[in-house]
């Protein structure tokens, strides 16, 4: 087995799990933000982190997969480290730069959700007149 197809193995064996580890663990922390993101409606909340995670891995898995293909033909344990390396960084990128994404969208959706429960302003309790 030539040089070139290890490191295909070796990247589909550390992206992947690491896909898959990342999902977990955004799925069980991310559950309390979204509880609270809707308004305490748990069943609701639990629904879209299952389809958070189902959309992370499409995603990330479809990446991974599209991104495998080496440009030039790997010859020796050092092509394989190089070849790893900028490929495994780039799906750490990429899965970084998703999580940052998806904490910009439930963030401003937490702020609309205690805008919306937030009571009232305070109704003027007078008319405020400049001095002359």
């Amino acid at each position: 087995m030539n040089a070139t197809v290890t490191s295909y193995g070796i990247y589909l064996v550390i992206a992947l799990p690491l896909t898959m580890w990342v999902a977990r663990n955004l799925f069980r922390n991310g559950r309390i933000f979204l509880v609270d993101c809707f308004h305490g409606n748990e069943s609701l909340a639990d629904s879209v982190n299952q389809l958070l995670v189902m959309g992370f891995y499409l995603i990330n898995f479809g990446f991974v997969a599209l991104y495998l293909k080496l440009a030039d033909e790997v010859i020796d344990v050092r092509g394989i480290f190089e070849a790893l390396s900028g490929k495994l960084g780039v799906v750490l990128l990429v899965l970084g730069g998703m999580h940052f994404f998806n904490l910009l969208v439930f963030t401003k959706m937490r702020k609309r959700a205690t805008w919306d429960q937030a009571p009232p302003p305070l109704p003027a309790c007078g008319v405020l007149h400049a001095k002359p």
